[in-house]
C-alpha cells in the first residue's frame, strides 16, 4: 500500500488531499496558507514527513479548450519543487472542472475538497495500475 498526496495549488492557498492505493478514494486533509512561500513548503514539508507519500498529484489547470495559461506555468513549477525540495515523485492531472462540481456557499473555502477531486481523477485515471 502507498499513499498518495493530491494538491490543488493556488497562490494564497494550496488545498490538500489524501489517499493510497489500496482503497484508491481520495479525502480532503487540510488547506495550507502561509505568508509566504517558505512557510507554505515548511507546512507541506510537515505534511510530506507525517504522510510519506510515495506520489505527489498536483491539479493542471488549463483553458477549457486545452490551452495552458500563467497558472499551468505555476503548477507545473509547484510539481517541479515538491519534486527537488522534498525527493518525492509528482504526477500532473487535467483540473479544469475540479473547482466547478463543488457547491460553494459564500465565503466557504473548497481547496481541499478540490484537491480530492484531483487525486481521485488521478485514482480513476490509472485504475490497472
Amino acid at each position: 500500500m502507498s499513499t498518495l498526496l493530491g494538491f490543488d495549488f493556488g497562490l494564497k492557498r494550496i488545498g490538500v488531499a489524501t489517499g493510497n492505493t489500496i482503497l484508491r478514494q481520495a479525502n480532503p486533509l487540510t488547506i495550507i496558507t502561509g505568508a509566504t512561500n517558505d512557510d507554505k513548503f515548511a507546512a507541506i514539508g510537515t505534511l510530506i514527513a507525517e504522510w510519506q507519500p510515495a506520489l505527489c498529484v498536483v491539479g493542471l489547470p488549463t483553458h477549457p479548450d486545452g490551452v495552458e495559461h500563467e497558472m499551468t506555468l505555476r503548477c507545473r513549477r509547484f510539481a517541479n519543487q515538491l519534486h527537488g525540495r522534498f525527493g518525492v515523485a509528482t504526477a500532473l492531472v487535467d483540473e479544469r472542472y475540479s473547482s466547478a462540481v463543488l457547491p460553494q456557499k459564500k465565503g466557504e473555502l473548497i481547496d481541499a475538497q478540490a484537491a480530492a477531486i484531483i487525486l481521485q481523477q488521478y485514482f480513476d485515471e490509472h485504475a490497472d495500475s
